[in-house]
């Protein structure tokens, strides 16, 4: 796959920008705050912002980035962001912050405009596109700062996340949370904890435990019915069968990750809705109609929940999904 990516291979694996003591949008403070990040091609391009996804590395997001790839290094400055809690930005994994505080795609966005202009000086995108949650940061900066991009390319995400997507979420983290004898609080809500008796540390056990819980949860949602259907597993992963792939492939990669990290990229995830900030307050028409870049809303066919479905609305539907 990176055949011919070699001067990217080359390259450090990311930077980090410190963001001093970083306002949230509830009115907490992440202390000593810092955004990882990754350039490519020369500043003196146009520049696209591309945003990470839910538990993505940086690495993660470079299969779109080369000569030959749609994001071509040699036509486009290319900024590849953390999101806040995926282990390269600061995460509970990286930090002795305890308890973490809830982080909305709004901060996000914002820590992400502040490397732009105070750091890598750029004040206009020429787009910002993402996947997934990187999608949800997209229609956030769509939203945010209507006027600093030419283009906005959501894929396979959203600009609210959807009762559906809320159902899912809170299954994987009411699983995650079960190793420790925890309970969800609600949707978005987080975890049942009395104040100051917050227990943020996790045993080898509860991780283990927990964390396979997790994987076989995302399981269900990771692929659509039609690839289990297809046996696309057994073809493409080189699966014996349906039970080698849940411990080889979905257990392995839970397993590779931070059960804190994973819990605070949920929490901005389920919360994501663009209508929260001013001048919005709450109503998602306004905020749509307040996207002033030309925006590509780009669905999967095969996608388990933001598929293509044809509406007499269109690709509004598809936004609001």
């Amino acid at each position: 796959m990176y055949g011919q990516l070699t001067s990217i291979s080359n390259m450090p694996e990311y930077e980090t920008y410190d963001l001093g003591d970083f306002q949230l949008q509830n009115g907490e403070t992440l202390p000593g705050a810092w955004i990882a990040y990754k350039t490519f091609g020369d500043k003196s391009l146009p520049s696209i912002l591309y945003p990470s996804w839910y538990s993505g590395a940086i690495s993660d997001n470079e299969w779109l980035i080369g000569s030959d790839k749609a994001l071509n290094p040699a036509k486009y400055f290319i900024v590849i962001t953390a999101l806040f809690g995926n282990g390269q930005s600061l995460s509970p994994s990286n930090s002795e912050i305890s308890p973490f505080p809830n982080v909305t795609f709004y901060d996000n966005v914002r820590a992400q405009h502040q490397l732009l202009t105070q750091h890598l000086n750029i004040n206009h995108l020429r787009m910002v596109t993402g996947w997934s949650m990187g999608a949800g940061q997209s229609f956030q900066w769509a939203t945010q700062y209507p006027e600093f991009m030419d283009i906005c390319v959501p894929f396979c995400g959203s600009a609210k996340t959807s009762l559906h997507n809320q159902v899912f979420l809170e299954g994987i983290k009411s699983a995650l949370l079960a190793a420790k004898k925890i309970s969800s609080a609600g949707t978005g809500q987080g975890r049942v904890e009395a104040k100051g008796q917050e227990v943020r540390t996790w045993s080898d056990e509860e991780k283990t435990v927990g964390l396979k819980a997790f994987g076989r949860g995302y399981a269900g949602w990771g692929f659509s019915q039609s690839f289990y259907r297809e046996k696309l597993h057994e073809k493409f992963y080189n699966a014996k069968g349906l039970e080698d792939f849940m411990v080889n492939f979905w257990e392995t990669w839970a397993l590779s990750k931070d059960p804190e990290n994973l819990l605070v990229m949920l929490q901005t995830w389920q919360t994501g809705d663009v209508s929260n900030q001013e001048p919005y307050n709450g109503d998602f028409e306004k905020a749509m109609a307040g996207i002033k870049a030309k925006t590509l809303v780009l669905p999967s066919k095969t996608d388990l929940y933001f598929p293509y479905v044809w509406t007499r609305a269109g690709s509004a539907m598809l936004i609001a999904r």
